[in-house]
């Protein structure tokens, strides 16, 4: 299959507004990205781009930046090849959790050891946001709880509930490349996590005692009820994948929704938050 590769330029550049700009790019087709030197490259098959729809959703970038970009038909490859050849580097979170690929050697030894290979999904662990919460899930406890994963991506968050002693952990991602890497990602670490194509909506389990979502603002305060009826009496909430700007808005929901912050912490401009049902 042929690819696009699409540089974008950034005016100013800032690594978060990058990272926003993938989010965005890859609700209508993009794949996967490459940030490097300031420069951010985005790819996309051939067959799915329409550059309508691009130009539309650069047009509603809610961030105040300047954006150009242009496009490249490159030359078809096995792309999950290159993917290896120039994959993460294997990252300690916390000293207690360890995210590698299958291929990786001299990993270091941990508590939790996490292989995720992730080819067209989010998701290894070195983003600030996914670091965030696994550190956070390591300060409560997560054994032998109930645990769902809203926009699981690569099931890293998901896994990592399991390999922490959780009795069932249901993931739910609405893209079919996050799907399938997701159960791919079980099979090499060995756990059972359920894992569902879908929504929230098409989750119909109502006691959970943990909730991870990782995902963005704006879904956040949409779906912060329906995140909260999902709770367990007491039940807790993690979530990230905003700004710390965004901090306010987002505790203002959560408390209309009996949701009580316990814990906030920001890296690399991005927050996390944990939150407790009353």
């Amino acid at each position: 299959m042929d690819y696009l590769e699409v540089n974008f330029t950034l005016s100013p550049y800032e690594e978060f507004i990058a990272d926003l700009l993938m989010e965005t790019l890859g609700e209508i087709g993009f794949e996967s990205f490459q940030l490097a030197d300031q420069q951010f490259f985005a790819y996309i098959q051939e067959s799915n781009f329409n550059q309508k729809i691009l130009d539309d959703k650069l047009s509603k970038f809610e961030y105040p930046v300047s954006i150009d970009y242009n496009i490249l038909l490159l030359e078809n490859k096995d792309w999950n090849e290159e993917w290896e050849k120039n994959s993460f580097q294997p990252i300690l979170i916390d000293n207690d959790c360890v995210v590698h690929s299958s291929f990786h050697q001299n990993v270091p030894e941990a508590k939790y050891d996490i292989v995720i290979n992730p080819k067209m999904s989010f998701g290894t662990g070195h983003h600030a946001t996914t670091r965030q919460v696994i550190e956070l899930m390591e300060k409560i406890d997560v054994q032998n709880k109930k645990v769902f994963d809203c926009g699981s991506g690569t099931g890293i968050l998901a896994i990592v509930a399991a390999k922490m002693g959780a009795t069932e952990v249901i993931a739910v991602d609405n893209d079919p490349w996050c799907y399938e890497n997701h159960i791919e990602n079980n099979e090499l670490n060995q756990v059972n996590t359920h894992v569902q194509l879908g929504g929230i909506e098409d989750i119909q389990d109502f006691d959970f005692d943990l909730i991870l979502a990782n995902i963005q603002r704006n879904y956040l305060l949409e779906f912060m009820p329906e995140l909260s009826k999902r709770l367990a009496p007491e039940g807790q909430l993690i979530i990230s994948g905003f700004l710390p700007q965004d901090n306010k808005d987002l505790l203002d929901k959560a408390l209309e929704n009996d949701l009580i912050a316990q814990y906030i912490t920001e890296s690399e401009n991005w927050s996390c938050i944990l939150l407790k049902k009353k």
